[in-house]
This record gives C-alpha cells, structure tokens and sequence, in this order.
C-alpha cells in the first residue's frame, strides 16, 4: 500500500490536497465548466494559525465545503456568475430525454428568460424580490396564475407535492426500492445534509422527539472514512422528529442489521449499513436515487427529475417555506449560516421556536 500523503505537521492529506514547499496549501478540481482550478489556503483547518506577515484567508477544508456545495449546484466557483438561464439549462442538461411537448416547454420558458433581465441576473444576486417582480412582469404579459405557478416550478430544483407522494407509493410497492423508503422518508422530514444522515447514530432521543446534529461521516478514497464538524456553529442543532420521522426511524432501528466492528474519531453504531455492515456514505444515496428514478420513469408517464439528496433537503425546505413557517425557525432547522439578507430582519429562532412552527405546521 502506497505511503499517505502528509504534512509538515504530520496530518494526513485528502484527495487532491497537497502542500507546497513555502508551507501554503492547494486543492486541485474540475469546475462547472470542465476546467481545473486551484484554491490556496496558509491554514489545513480553521485552528490552524497563518503565519505571520501573510493574509488572513479561510482555511482550505472550509473553502473545500463552499466549492463542493457550489459544483453540486452547477455554480461556477471562481466568479459566482452564472446567470439563471445558464443554471435553468444545467438543470435541464441533467435530463435530456424527455417527451417533445416537455422539450417544447423547456424551450418556450428559456426564451421568455432570455428576453427578460431576471434570466440574465447572476444566481449569487438574486434576491426573492426579483423572482416576485419576474412573475408580475408576466402577469403584466398576460399570463395566467397557473402559467406562472408552473414556470416558477420550473425553475425550482425540488419535488412538487404531488411528486413527492407519487415517489412514496412507488416506493412501497417496489420490491427493490421498498428497503430504501424510511431513509427516503426521513431525509423528506429533516432537511438533513446527506453527511449529516450518513452520521446518525443509533443513539437516538426517541424520547424528547428529536435528532441532536453536531458532526458529519463522509469517506474518502485516500484516508477512508472520517468525521468533520459543522461549518458553523449554526449547524449544531436539533432537528423535531414528526411523526412520520418517527416511525420511520423506528422502522430503521428495528430492521438494521448487523454492523461490523467499526468506529471513527469515537462514533460508532451508526444508524444506516451497507450490506457489509459498515456505514452508508453520501455515493451510496446517490447512486441509490439514481436508479430509484430510471426505474420510476419508465413505469410511470409523469416523469420525475434527477433527484440527488441535495434536492431532497431543498424539497423540505421549500415546503415548509411555502407552507409559510417562520423564516428563522427554518434557517435554524435547516442549519444555514444565513438564508437570505431578508432573514435578518426576523426574530432568533430557538429549538423550542423551531419545534413549535413544525408542530403548528403539522396540526
């Protein structure tokens, strides 16, 4: 086996990490557009100190996580200026077999884009005004309410309701994806990051209802798996177990088999196994949906876009958003830093706050 990469402290280096001879750090990757690009740090970590007469910049694992987060969502990384047009096309780049009246549709909400200054807008300043002013500009147009729901829709990288009981029941009857509809369930009914599922414990609070996040479980081909901690403080919270949440996580509990003799940076038991009996990570989930939707749209006319477990999370965001919860209460569920400039403007949000919009929610 080959020698791990370290550095000069010692640490074992990641995928694409390295350090160079002055002591500063880089990551290489390929970005949206299929370019490689290089990121630099003086700091690994965030306690790491830079040393001194050089700039103060944030530590490359944390820029890591920023241009992970941003390629997940087809952004470009280095100047953040992707308009909506070019994230609309992205998104449909991902599903290019389609029927021709949804081809057709595509097309004709591209080009109303195209002629108006929202689908040129950079995605990293749109704000939720320009999207209320897009759709008065095509009321104005004389376009109808339900024209306009379903453009909005469009434009959305989320389940619609009905897609989302659609997928559900599909589950249920399913002889192979069966198995997989608690998980399906769960991450619906939290909103949790995929490392923050793959990093559930069987040491759950069934009794207060709720699901304690402060770490993440990812895995890499050089070192295996490891633990990181939240970004920010704010993703450090408690998340209310529903109902539905609940059960199914019961469900999970009862029916998980048996683990291998496994732990990583003092967790162990962790909730959701392979077949081997070790722990899932965020390419099992993906690859998982991945078939989940192939099969899916070849039994059913109403077809369902490429799910990831990014859009699974947003689903739940943007139905709860919809349903009209209280914007702090949901950037706390959610564990964000920050939701939009807007959020600032409301109250702070608490976990009992939290808990008492998803209850009122759900009654």
């Amino acid at each position: 086996m080959s020698e791990k990469r370290r550095d000069n402290k010692g640490r074992i280096l990641r995928t694409r990490e390295s350090q160079r001879k002055d002591g500063r750090y880089a990551y290489k990757y390929i970005d949206a557009f299929g370019k490689q690009q290089f990121v630099y740090s003086w700091k690994l970590v965030a306690t790491d100190k830079t040393p001194a007469g050089k700039r103060e910049l944030p530590a490359l694992r944390d820029k890591i996580k920023e241009i992970s987060r941003d390629l997940e969502d087809g952004i470009d990384t280095i100047s953040k200026k992707m308009t909506v047009c070019q994230l609309y096309a992205k998104q449909n780049g991902l599903r290019k077999n389609v029927k021709h009246g949804t081809k057709k549709g595509r097309d004709y909400l591209m080009g109303l884009l195209q002629d108006d200054p929202f689908g040129m807008k950079s995605i990293d300043a749109v704000k939720q005004s320009d999207a209320k002013e897009w759709a008065i500009r095509m009321s104005e147009k004389g376009f109808a309410f339900q024209t306009i729901s379903n453009f909005k829709r469009s434009l959305k990288a989320a389940l619609t309701a009905k897609q989302e009981e659609s997928l559900l029941a599909f589950m249920e009857q399913d002889t192979v994806y069966r198995k997989y509809r608690d998980e399906v369930i769960i991450l619906l009914g939290t909103g949790l990051r995929i490392s923050e599922f793959c990093g559930l414990t069987t040491a759950l609070d069934f009794k207060n209802r709720q699901i304690n996040v402060d770490h993440q479980l990812l895995r890499d081909a050089d070192i295996g798996y490891y633990i990181e901690t939240p970004k920010t403080k704010n993703g450090i919270r408690q998340i209310p177990m529903s109902e539905e949440v609940y059960q199914a996580l019961k469900r999970v509990l009862k029916n998980r088999g048996n683990a291998a003799p496994f732990s990583v940076e003092g967790y162990k038991n962790f909730l959701f196994l392979k077949n081997d009996g070790m722990p899932k990570v965020s390419a099992n989930y993906d690859s998982m949906l991945k078939g989940l939707v192939k099969k899916y749209n070849k039994q059913n006319k109403e077809q369902l876009p490429n799910i990831t477990p990014h859009i699974l999370r947003h689903t739940f965001c943007t139905r709860l958003a919809n349903a009209g919860m209280n914007p702090k209460a949901l950037q706390y569920i959610m564990g964000h830093a920050n939701i939009t400039m807007a959020l600032n403007y409301y109250a702070h949000a608490t976990y009992d706050s939290a808990k008492a919009e998803m209850e009122r929610l759900a009654a």
